[in-house]
């Protein structure tokens, strides 16, 4: 009597059960991924650029809470230097906080590379 082969389990069909659970654990995540988006709005990052005399508050979902400026940068004579730190401190404020996004939603998500992500600081 000829031996049956076994389908390898990327081959056989999806059982309804299956289905199910995988829906239920899909839902589960996207749970967990709204209550990550949530909670990034709670966690901010302070950084800083001209060793510190300009500073900014970030949060996680990438809205800018203050800017703090030393008040010597407000000299006239040094309105160029203060609009170069101004865009360097906002462009390393988003980026930290797109990263930390990131590594927040790579947590809910296990390491899963879901295509079209990315903008959503998922991938």
């Amino acid at each position: 009597m000829a031996k049956k082969k076994r389908r390898p389990p990327a081959l056989r069909p999806a059982s309804p059960k299956g289905v199910q659970g995988m829906m239920a654990q899909f839902q589960k995540m996207q749970e967990e991924m709204a209550e990550t988006q949530n909670a990034l709005a709670d966690e901010k990052l302070t950084v800083t650029a001209g060793g510190g005399a300009v500073k900014v508050v970030i949060r996680g979902d990438q809205q800018l809470e203050s800017v703090e400026i030393d008040p010597d940068l407000l000299d006239p004579d040094e309105r160029d230097m203060l609009q170069d730190l101004l865009v360097a401190v906002f462009n390393q404020a988003v980026e930290q906080s797109k990263e930390m996004a990131s590594s927040r939603m790579s947590q809910v998500t296990a390491g899963l590379n879901l295509p079209g992500l990315e903008g959503l600081g998922i991938g």
